[in-house]
């Protein structure tokens, strides 16, 4: 990916975002004057933004020189929630021309689970973030304090800026055409086999083909465990 398409890219997300962000910011005016003529509830410590592009969160359309790629470590599974609020926290401290951007490295894949298939964005890097910003004492303090942060990756306490051909790595490896498979199964693990000429069979799984979505399974045929080539979809858990 280019350079020029990779800023295609990141603008078209950003209007994305900001489109969305306007519509749930009415939407939650509405919600809230509902709520006051019935009863005062305390407002929740996060208001998510539903965007289109969930991995990447656009803080500013600010162009800053200065500013560069960062790692940054989070709680697992917390990765979206922690983005949102360093977002909130940017605006409301006025930091908007130095922290610009986060993204969270995913990658589309096809997942089969309990015969359904279905397509999920999984995180290539579950904990940690990429985060463009210009390093200062007061973007460095936003970031830092923010809950479910525990910190960037660096030597000692100096952050370490990613070299722009990694970043780019990272984005063509996110944006790659063709999804892969994710397995719901582990090898050695007793399957039963759902569809084909073994229906109703149980079966030992032995090897496993994410790429292609195949699996390889052990069938006790005349005594004798035979390797059948079978789809994820072919099979569930015992």
């Amino acid at each position: 990916m280019s350079k020029n398409q990779s800023k295609t890219i990141t603008n078209k997300t950003a209007k994305e975002i900001n489109d969305d962000a306007e519509l749930a910011t009415t939407n939650s005016a509405a919600i809230d004057q509902s709520q006051s003529e019935q009863t005062v509830q305390p407002p929740p410590e996060v208001q998510e933004v539903q965007v289109k592009t969930p991995n990447l969160v656009v803080i500013s359309n600010v162009e800053n020189k200065k500013a560069r790629w960062y790692v940054l470590h989070t709680y697992s599974g917390h990765e979206n929630k922690v983005a949102e609020m360093i977002r909130q926290r940017t605006e409301t401290l006025n930091l908007t021309d130095k922290i610009i951007e986060i993204l969270i490295p995913t990658q589309e894949k096809i997942q089969i689970k309990r015969g359904q298939r279905k397509t999920i964005n999984e995180k290539i890097f579950p904990g940690y973030m990429l985060i463009h910003m210009e390093l200062t004492d007061n973007s460095w303090l936003a970031v830092r304090t923010t809950q479910g942060v525990t910190g960037f990756v660096g030597v000692g306490n100096q952050p370490t800026a990613l070299p722009k051909h990694e970043v780019e790595a990272i984005r063509k490896y996110m944006y790659q055409a063709t999804p892969q498979f994710k397995a719901d199964f582990v090898e050695g693990e007793a399957v039963k086999i759902i569809d084909g000429p073994f229906t109703d069979w149980l079966a030992t799984v032995s090897g496993i083909d994410e790429e292609k979505g195949k699996v390889e399974v052990l069938v006790n045929i005349f005594d004798r465990e035979t390797p059948v080539a079978l789809d994820f979809l072919q099979i569930k858990k015992v």
